[in-house]
């Protein structure tokens, strides 16, 4: 099966230190206002997801979470997550104190890679 999110190795090591100070984390990517379509890093169960949002993928054990219209307009694309330094767009992501930010890179699927992809976790 194809994943649909991967990371970098810097990404990787990022959440390997948000975990150890703040234990079980999850992501969560919308396309809203003040966050813009930058990836959140949350403790786990501090963000409450919508009704029809998609868990595309888990990442060093943690859940990414997308928000059901940006799924929608992105479910063809395969993402990469990585690490930039900089002070994000919304600010309220975990690795915001340490002057990182979370990105997404995009990717569109081969036609073959789209008959083998995982399957999704929404909420009902």
């Amino acid at each position: 099966m194809i994943r649909r999110i991967d990371a970098t190795e810097k990404a990787i090591e990022l959440i390997k230190v948000l975990k150890e100070k703040h234990g079980d984390l999850m992501f969560y990517q919308a396309g809203g206002c003040c966050e813009g379509t930058q990836p959140q890093c949350f403790e786990k169960g501090g963000y409450y997801q919508r009704m029809g949002d998609v868990c595309i993928g888990i990442v060093e054990d943690t859940e990414f979470w997308v928000d059901k219209d940006l799924f929608e307009y992105w479910k063809h694309a395969h993402f990469t997550l990585t690490v930039i330094d900089a002070f994000g767009v919304g600010g309220f992501s975990l690795e915001t104190p340490l002057k990182k930010t979370f990105q997404i890179e995009y990717r569109i699927f081969t036609p073959e890679e789209e008959k083998d992809l995982e399957p999704v976790l929404r909420i009902e």
